[in-house]
């Protein structure tokens, strides 16, 4: 290499200076070099050199092909996503409705739990009612009886039989209308 370039300053000093002037034993070596560093680079460069860009490429190619298949699983994956969240609202709001017709089921079974005590609970009034009424109207003929055989004796002024003058008096009530009574 040294000698190329001492020889290539030999021939610049010959020939003028001029660059553009033709030098037939440079062109000859500049050919001769350039074939033999062709050679060697074809030989040792090109083929690593090309390997890698041939490599570089196909990584290239794969990443970009695993970045779709990326994408699409990612767009199947959040479609599927949507989908359960879709499902999730609406067995949420399926829960939410049974749990208000449970709710309202409970609510009308306790209304009519409440109608029903309500209908119990006047009935047992009525009865007791009832029950208070018919002994007010059998205290109030005990106490008529006892004015009445106080009066009678009174007026007899003879002091009959006291269970004699009761069965008479309760025989005469019992003939009396039980509604002229209660008037």
């Amino acid at each position: 290499m040294h000698a190329l370039i001492v020889m290539l300053q030999e021939s610049g000093d010959k020939g003028g200076g001029n660059i553009l002037t033709p030098n037939g034993g440079l062109m000859v070596w500049t050919i001769v070099i350039f074939l033999i560093l062709l050679f060697v680079l074809s030989r040792y460069a090109f083929k690593p050199i090309t390997a890698a860009v041939q490599a570089r490429e196909k990584a290239l190619e794969d990443a970009i092909e695993g970045a779709k298949r990326d994408r699409d699983e990612a767009a199947k994956l959040l479609d599927e996503q949507r989908k359960n969240l879709e499902a999730s609202r609406d067995e949420g709001q399926k829960i939410v409705a049974s749990a208000r017709a449970a709710a309202e089921e409970v609510r009308q079974s306790m209304l009519e739990a409440a109608r029903q005590q309500q209908t119990e609970i006047i009935e047992k009034a009525r009865t007791d009612i009832s029950r208070e009424r018919d002994a007010a109207i059998a205290e109030l003929r005990r106490e008529a009886v006892d004015l009445a055989i106080l009066g009678a004796s009174k007026v007899i002024e003879k002091n009959l039989d006291d269970k004699s003058n009761r069965e008479l008096i309760d025989k005469f009530l019992s003939s009396l209308d039980a509604n002229s009574i209660t008037r």
